[in-house]
Formats: structure tokens, sequence, C-alpha cells
């Protein structure tokens, strides 16, 4: 089936995503955000691709693997078609170990990761040392080191995915174009509170995040994740730090002390950070659908419509998958979105 043309509202990494996809398979495609690429929480500082436990094996934990696989030739092609780095990096994650419980969960998780990840990634307990300075501090000196976990920096990603767009034929524009054929719905959180209001049920909402950028090249070097608190290296000489969840707040884009602690807690777990400089802060609105997984589907009552939306926290880890899913259903009628991931697993 081809369509005509399609338009999708949203530029944040789900709409980017999805038209890349439909451009690819030969559709029209008008991106449409008032904003601007990136404007949402997709335009934040983290960026941390990183899968879930390798336990306990279900389609959302599948489905995020196959994305984390497939993202970096989908990135070398952005990067290719854009002339722009997106700032992808297969670098890789440290994970202090606190006690012997923690070593031993983390032991047999290794065990079920060499079966789970087919061997194109390794989750594996190693010594701390063997990490060098960059190491996180760990009461136990072991550290969880897997090969699956990339970072991406969300604005040159958004950035060279919307060039490649372009450079595919597709438009980028604030205002909807008239007599389009399909609609998909990649509004971020506000569009989960409209969907909620238009359904009449919760469908999800906003958690927001907070981050900062740090003055320090670690280029190359693994992300950390401590204490519930991400390190990321970036590729152009800074380190990104975040990030908080907050169900309730009154300023979406306003830091405050709850970042503060995030850096305190950074620091703590990684001391070559102390006295490192921040060259930014940044706050915004992820959308959380009610299922925790993303929102993928036809629109329940609009005809010709659909919805990609609700990537939370691992947004910019499924997105690739989430576009070729989405295209595929949109353009060809073939569904292979996973349970927990339709649009009626959050009414």
């Amino acid at each position: 089936m081809t369509i005509a043309s399609i338009t999708i509202h949203g530029a944040g990494i789900f709409g980017l995503s999805v038209a890349y996809f439909c451009l690819k398979k030969g559709a029209r495609v008008t991106v449409v955000d008032p904003g601007g690429v990136g404007a949402g929480a997709s335009g934040g500082l983290v960026g941390a691709l990183s899968p879930h436990t390798p336990e306990n094996w279900n389609p959302k934990k599948a489905f995020q693997f196959e994305s984390l696989i497939m993202a970096a030739p989908f990135w070398d092609d952005v990067a290719r078609l854009s002339g722009r780095d997106p700032g992808y990096g297969r670098v890789g994650r440290l994970q202090p170990l606190a006690d012997a419980r923690a070593v031993q969960l983390a032991r047999m998780r290794q065990e079920t990761a060499a079966a789970l990840w087919q061997g194109k990634a390794v989750w594996e307990v190693i010594e701390a040392d063997l990490a060098g300075a960059w190491a996180p501090r760990s009461a136990t000196g072991l550290l969880i080191r897997d090969t699956l976990s990339a970072r991406l920096h969300p604005r040159q990603g958004c950035a060279a995915l919307a060039a490649a767009i372009v450079a595919l034929g597709g438009e980028i524009t604030e205002a909807a174009p008239v007599g389009q054929d399909v609609t998909v719905l990649a509004t971020g959180y506000t569009g989960l509170l409209d969907l909620s209001q238009e359904l009449g049920v919760p469908v999800g909402s906003g958690v927001k995040g907070q981050g900062a950028l740090l003055d320090l090249d670690r280029a190359g070097a693994p992300q950390i994740f401590a204490e519930g608190v991400h390190v990321v290296p970036h590729g152009d000489g800074t380190v990104a730090v975040g990030s908080t969840s907050e169900r309730e707040f009154d300023a979406a884009t306003t830091t405050d002390a709850q970042l503060d602690a995030v850096l305190e807690t950074a620091i703590r777990v990684c001391p070559v950070l102390n006295g490192v400089p921040v060259l930014a802060r940044w706050a915004g609105v992820r959308p959380r659908a009610r299922s925790r997984a993303p929102m993928l589907g036809a629109h329940p009552i609009r005809p010709a419509s659909f919805i990609a939306n609700g990537g939370f926290k691992i947004g910019f880890g499924v997105a690739p998958k989430v576009g070729q899913v989405m295209a595929d259903l949109i353009l060809e009628g073939v569904d292979a979105i996973p349970e927990g991931f339709r649009v009626s697993d959050n009414l």
C-alpha cells in the first residue's frame, strides 16, 4: 500500500523516527511542530541508551534489545544522509555492585544475557580496577559491564535526523498542511493529556526530568549508572548527568535544587567530576503512557490517524524500532507492535 502523504505532528525523537522510515518506504512526509525540532523532552542533555536487565524476558525487553542492536546502522545512515554527527556511540555501561547479594544477582544475569542477547552483546561482572580512573566507586570492588548500552547526544541526534528527513525529500514545518491522507500524533506529554481528555480515560501523563552538562572530555568512555543517576560522556567533550523523575511539578522547564542533588550524587559515585564546571542545565517533561511502555498504533476513534507516544525514559533507545514498526503499520498494514505497547493497553 502506498500512501500519498503523511503528516506527523511532533518533531521529537518518535515523530522524526517515524518520518524517516516512512520516507524510506516511499511516502511523502511532512513533520509539523510549532516549537521546532526537539523542542520538548527530546531536546534534553543526557542521551543514555541502555537495556533492561537480561532476565524475565518479555516483549518490551525484546523490542528494546532489537532497537539497541539496530541503532548503529540507523544512526550511521542518518549521519551519512545529513552530513551531521548525531553523537551516537555504543560505548557500553558500568554499574557498581553494592553488596554480596547484588554480585550474586549480577552473575545470574550474566548467564541469562549470554542466551537472551544472542552473542550480540555482553553483560559481565568485572573488577573495578579494570575500568581505570573512570570507574565509579564500588563497595565490593566489582562492577557490571555491558556492551549493549550506547549514548546519543539528544540535540545533535534530533538535528541530524531532521536533516536526514529533508535529504530524503521530507518537509519539516511549523504549520500543518491541508489534505493529507494520514496523520500521526507524536506530540509528547501534552498529547497524552489531550488524548486522555478526548477519550475520557487517563492514558498517560508527564514526568519531569532535570539534567546538566559538564565541561569534561571523556569521549569514548562508558556511561555510568549508579544510585539512580546517569553519567554519560558525549563525543563532543562534555559529560551529561541526569536525571530526576518528578510526577508533580509547578514549572516544566525550570531547574531547581533537585538537580543539585543529582549532581552531588554523580560526584559521590564518580569523584573525577568534582570541581568540573557546569555548562548547561535543562528541565523538561517526558511522556509516560499508562502502561509505562511506548503507546503505538491506530487512534481508537479517529480514522486514518495513528499514535506514537510515551517514550518516557527509553525513547531514544527504542526510537529506531518504533519508527520501523509504525511505518510498516501505516504503509503496509503489517502490525508488529508487541504486547504492552498498543494503544488499547492504556485504555
